[in-house]
């Protein structure tokens, strides 16, 4: 996988794709594991030598995981997992994939290095919009600090009549 500083995407918009959820393990803290557990069962996570992770099905996707008519959609809305709110964007304190100058962004007197997966199909690359730059990533940058829980521009935009 190849992470993309955030300067060189225009935007970013959740297609649904499901990609995330069937190419990446989902690795939990504890407080998120005990959530889960709490509500769907130990049965639907497992544990590595050191990690907690959500339960794969046999197709290698997430156990939470719906499609309906190529429309993937999250069964853990309300308590998704922290690394599945920021996929696809790497958000680090130092500049650990290059192009120090193209990931910085300041929230605050944080400064952070923003790097996107470039193997998700929702960015578009080009000169960053204002959008982008001011509402998603400052969301993104938001939840990576713990200054907010829920989701408004950084998740799938789907309705009803989609499906």
């Amino acid at each position: 996988m190849l992470f993309v500083p955030w300067r060189f995407i225009a935007d970013w918009k959740c297609n649904a794709c499901g990609l995330c959820c069937k190419a990446y393990s989902v690795v939990l803290n504890f407080h998120e594991w005990l959530k889960i557990v709490k509500n769907y069962g130990v049965e639907t996570t497992v544990s590595g030598l050191d990690k907690l992770f959500i339960k794969r099905k046999s197709d290698g996707s997430c156990t939470f995981l719906h499609s309906f008519s190529g429309i993937h959609l999250c069964g853990l809305q309300q308590m998704k997992p922290k690394a599945c709110k920021l996929w696809p964007f790497k958000i680090v304190n130092k500049p650990e994939y290059g192009y120090a100058n193209d990931a910085v962004y300041n929230h605050g007197e944080h400064k952070l290095f923003v790097y996107a997966d470039s193997t998700c199909s929702g960015l578009r690359y080009g000169s960053p919009t204002w959008k982008f730059s001011n509402l998603i990533l400052k969301e993104f940058t938001e939840i990576a600090l713990n200054l907010r829980v829920e989701q408004y521009k950084t998740t799938g935009k789907i309705s009803l009549l989609q499906l």
